[in-house]
């Protein structure tokens, strides 16, 4: 959800599934997938990435705002790895969400790199992460703010990214894009947040905006529709609370953090991460990284429940986005721009995530269809997308807010014979781990020498415009 000049200015309707909305958009579409080692944890990554351009019926051919980032080995190490979603906003956003996706690997691995005492050739990256966040994205937004080939006046983007480190996870958020765990717990996987959205819905960031001489309310509120000074907002009404200036109609945003939004910054919308660190245990079977355009209509439950019911990734990439996808038009006339990154965990030992061979049958409860088939993304249709929003009747529960409370249990399990928990392809996954260490060595020798070793995933280069917006 972005700012009031950008995408989502318009209130939007009461929530309900409509009817309509049929079609497909296929299969895997587009998703990739790639397998890297970790092997000081003795682990290996699966992963895949689906970017889908939201349909926006009155702006045809408008190019999405999203960028993804896959740097694996990053750094030049054999153990860092990197995963990254930016949602851009405003006129400008695609800039914005294509300038933060190549800064930001830049920036984090050349923190504490400069010459002198204090930075002696160190890589902080290596030794503190969260550290290492903390001071990379608020330069990313400072280089934004000096570069002239993007106006960031009204213009940002969103950033979430989740390292791995070894056998650690570091998660680092500004704004509303998420990063959630699917972890198994009490024979069920739950999701396990890793970040937590950053609007006005929170009481603690609507204080802070609003001790920086911001005004929160919506858009009816704006209009003087609602008392200005109500705070009960719904989260499904549809009409969110957003950041404005004191005296003026801007920048209208949803969110309390961001990259750029150079208006936004002196009522409080700022660049500083939350970053949460976590240990990789062998209850940890995956990870997603993913826009808001996921978790507009699905809870953090409803997409880990997905991924675990998918043997590939890139199936459950589809999955979700079509799932996604159709929500957006039952709700909607259009569809925000979505983009997904799945990685599962997988032990060197076994091929299923680390520690999974300690789950068997008797505690994995009701098993659960895997699916195989391509599952298809809805496709605009005008006939019919024009009464997608008629004969709303039944509500939907909110699933925007991203609240750290938000903590339920799956209602479903993995099968026994599910890849996620452990079976075949040992023979694959312990070579890729013997390849790794037998480059980890050299690889270990000369890392701190290797800043432009970023092993990017093709799919995300796009062509991000470089004139001023």
């Amino acid at each position: 959800m972005g700012c009031a000049q950008g995408k989502c200015c318009v209130p939007r309707r009461q929530r309900g599934r409509g009817g309509g909305g049929g079609g497909a958009v296929g299969g895997r579409g587009g998703a990739t997938l790639g397998r890297v080692a970790v092997p000081a944890a003795g682990l290996v990554l699966e992963y895949a990435t689906l970017a889908v351009a939201g349909l926006y019926p009155d702006s045809p051919g408008r190019e999405s705002q999203d960028a993804h980032l896959v740097a694996t080995r990053f750094a030049g190490h054999p153990d860092l790895h990197l995963f990254a979603v930016f949602d851009g906003h405003g006129a400008c956003g695609a800039a914005c969400a294509g300038f933060a996706r190549d800064a930001l690997p830049r920036l984090l691995a050349g923190v504490g790199m400069g010459e002198g005492e204090e930075g002696g050739g160190r890589m902080v990256v290596v030794e503190d992460p969260a550290a290492a966040f903390r001071e990379a994205l608020p330069a990313a937004n400072a280089e934004m703010h000096a570069a002239d080939e993007v106006d960031d006046s009204m213009s940002g983007t969103t950033a979430v990214a989740a390292l791995v480190a070894g056998g650690a996870l570091h998660v680092a958020n500004v704004g509303d894009s998420r990063a959630v765990a699917g972890v198994w717990r009490e024979g069920r996987v739950a999701a396990e947040e890793l970040s937590w959205d950053q609007t006005p819905f929170r009481a603690d960031e609507r204080a802070r905006v609003k001790a920086c001489g911001a005004r929160v309310m919506s858009v009816e509120q704006v209009e003087g529709v609602r008392d200005p000074e109500a705070e009960g907002w719904v989260a499904d009404e549809g009409d969110p609370p957003r950041v404005w200036a004191r005296d003026g109609l801007y920048p209208g945003t949803a969110f309390t953090r961001s990259l750029g939004d150079q208006a936004a910054e002196a009522v409080g919308v700022i660049a500083e991460p939350e970053v949460k660190s976590v240990e990789i245990t062998p209850a940890h079977l995956f990870f997603v990284v993913a826009s808001d355009g996921v978790f507009e209509f699905l809870s953090s439950q409803d997409v880990v429940d997905m991924v675990a019911a998918y043997e590939d990734p890139r199936e459950a990439c589809s999955a979700i986005a079509a799932e996604s996808y159709k929500l957006w038009l039952e709700h909607e006339n259009r569809t925000d721009d979505i983009t997904i990154i799945i990685v599962h965990i997988r032990d060197s030992e076994n091929p299923g995530p680390a520690g999974s061979q300690k789950m068997n049958g008797s505690s994995l409860g009701a098993p659960i269809a895997l699916r195989t088939g391509q599952p298809e993304l809805p496709v605009y249709v005008p006939s019919e997308a024009s009464h997608l929003n008629r004969d709303a009747a039944t509500e939907m529960p909110s699933s925007s807010s991203g609240s750290p409370t938000e903590q339920h249990l799956s209602c479903v399990a993995p099968s026994p014979t599910h890849p996620l928990l452990g079976v075949g392809r040992t023979s694959e996954t312990a070579k890729l781990i013997e390849s790794e260490r037998a480059v980890s060595q050299p690889a270990e020798a000369s890392w701190h020498q290797k800043q432009d070793g970023i092993d990017m995933d093709r799919s995300v280069q796009r062509s991000i415009p470089t004139a001023s917006c």
